[in-house]
C-alpha cells in the first residue's frame, strides 16, 4: 500500500503529468503494427544469435547443460546489443562474426533510442512554449478567455494570501499573462482544450468575454455549458456584458455571474451620494497595502457565539471586521443581534491578512 501511495504521489506531480500527456500524444501517432514487427524482429535476432553462439562456442552435453549455456548466451547477446557485452565470451571466427553483427545492430538501436529521446525533449519544449501542452495541475484556477479584466484578475490572484496555481486558456498566439501563469492555447468552448487546461481537476473556472459584444457573451455561455458537462463540481464564475443574458447563464448553472457594467454603475451612483465609497471599495477588494476582503472558515471555538460576540472575537483575535455570515447557501450581511453561529458557517471579513484564519476551501463553498 505504501508503494502505491508513493507512486500515486509521484504520478500526481504536474511535470510528470505533462510529460505523460506528450508521451501519449506522440505514441498515439505511431503505427503499432510496424512497431510490433520491429520489436518482434529485434527479439528474434537476439534469440537466433544466442542460439548460434551456443551451438558454435559452447560444449555439447545434456539438454540441461545446453539450456544453461543458451541462457548465458542470451544474456550476452542482450548485453552486447546494449553496448556492455563481454568480448571474451566468444573465441571462434563464427562467434566473432555473430558478436560483430550484434555490436553493429546495437549501435543502430542506441542511435535510434537517443534520437527518439532527443526528439521527445525538443518536441516537449516546443509544444509547451506554444501552449500546446497540458497543465497537469490539481485544485487550480482556470481562466477562460483574456481581456483587461482578466489581466487585473491575474495580478490580484498573484498577490492573494490564498495561493492557487493559475492556468490561462485562450486562442491567442502566445502567453499574455506572464511566466507565473501556465498557458494553454485553445478554444474555451472545446472539450479537448478544456481538458488540457485541467478543468476536470480544477477548483474554479473564471470565464471572460473577449470583448463587449453579445457574440462574446454567447461564446462564454457555450464555455460554461462545456465546463458544466465536463466537471460539474468545478465552481464557475463568469463575467457578462449584457444584463439581459444573466438568465441564460443561470440556466447554464453558472455558480456566480458578474455584470461588470451594472456593478460599476451602481458603485458610481453610491459614490455620488456618499463621497469616497469608490476608493474604499477598491481598496477592500484589491490586493497590496491595506485591508482586503476574505471569506474564511469559522473557527470551531466560535460556534454558539452571538453575532455581536463573534464580531468582537474576530476583532480582538484576528484584527478582522465581520461583514457577513454564510449558511446553507444564504448570506446574512450585517447579521442581527440575535443571530448565533452554527457549525458549518463561514464568514466574510475585512482584514489586512488572513493571519491565523483559514480560507474557505472552494470545493466546500456554498452556492
Amino acid at each position: 500500500m505504501a508503494v502505491r501511495q508513493r507512486l500515486a504521489i509521484v504520478l500526481a506531480v504536474p511535470l510528470i503529468r505533462r510529460v505523460a500527456f506528450h508521451a501519449r500524444r506522440m505514441t498515439g501517432n505511431l503505427n503499432k503494427r510496424v512497431f510490433g514487427r520491429l520489436l518482434l524482429g529485434l527479439t528474434a535476432f537476439v534469440v537466433v544469435s544466442a542460439l548460434l553462439v551456443t551451438l558454435i562456442e559452447k560444449p555439447k552435453g545434456s539438454a540441461g547443460e545446453f539450456f544453461y549455456w543458451l541462457g548465458k548466451s542470451f544474456y550476452w547477446a542482450v548485453s552486447t546489443v546494449m553496448g556492455s557485452g563481454q568480448s571474451e565470451y566468444v573465441d571462434t571466427p563464427g562467434g566473432w562474426i555473430v558478436g560483430w553483427l550484434l555490436v553493429l545492430f546495437g549501435v543502430a538501436i542506441v542511435g535510434s533510442v537517443t534520437g527518439l529521446l532527443v526528439g521527445f525533449v525538443i518536441d516537449f519544449l516546443i509544444k509547451e512554449g506554444q501552449g500546446m501542452g497540458a497543465s497537469g495541475y490539481r485544485d487550480h484556477i482556470v481562466v477562460c478567455g483574456w481581456n483587461p479584466t482578466a489581466r487585473e484578475l491575474v495580478e490580484e490572484l498573484s498577490t492573494d494570501d490564498y495561493e492557487r496555481r493559475i492556468v490561462l486558456l485562450d486562442d491567442v498566439p502566445k502567453n499574455p499573462a506572464g511566466t507565473d501563469v501556465y498557458f494553454v492555447q485553445g478554444e474555451i468552448t472545446k472539450t479537448e482544450d478544456l481538458k488540457r487546461a485541467g478543468i476536470e481537476d480544477a477548483a474554479a473556472a473564471i470565464v471572460f468575454p473577449k470583448d463587449g459584444s453579445n457574440e462574446s457573451d454567447m461564446r462564454s455561455l457555450v464555455s460554461v455549458l462545456a465546463i458544466e458537462a465536463l466537471a460539474p463540481q468545478v465552481r464557475t464564475v463568469v463575467e457578462v456584458n449584457n444584463p439581459g443574458h444573466v438568465e441564460h447563464f443561470r440556466r447554464a448553472k453558472a455558480d456566480e455571474i458578474l455584470v461588470t457594467s451594472r456593478l460599476t454603475s451602481r458603485l458610481l451612483a453610491r459614490s455620488a451620494l456618499y463621497p469616497g465609497l469608490t476608493e474604499i471599495v477598491t481598496d477592500i477588494v484589491s490586493g497590496g497595502e491595506g485591508s482586503e476582503l476574505y471569506r474564511v472558515q469559522m473557527p470551531t471555538a466560535y460556534v454558539g457565539l452571538a453575532a455581536n460576540d463573534l464580531s468582537a472575537r474576530l476583532r480582538s483575535d484576528h484584527c478582522a471586521t465581520l461583514l457577513a455570515i454564510a449558511r446553507n447557501g444564504h448570506t446574512y450581511v450585517n447579521p442581527p443581534e440575535g443571530f448565533t453561529v452554527e457549525a458549518g458557517d463561514d464568514a466574510v471579513v475585512v482584514a489586512e491578512s488572513l493571519g491565523a484564519l483559514s480560507p474557505l476551501q472552494m470545493d466546500n463553498a456554498l452556492d
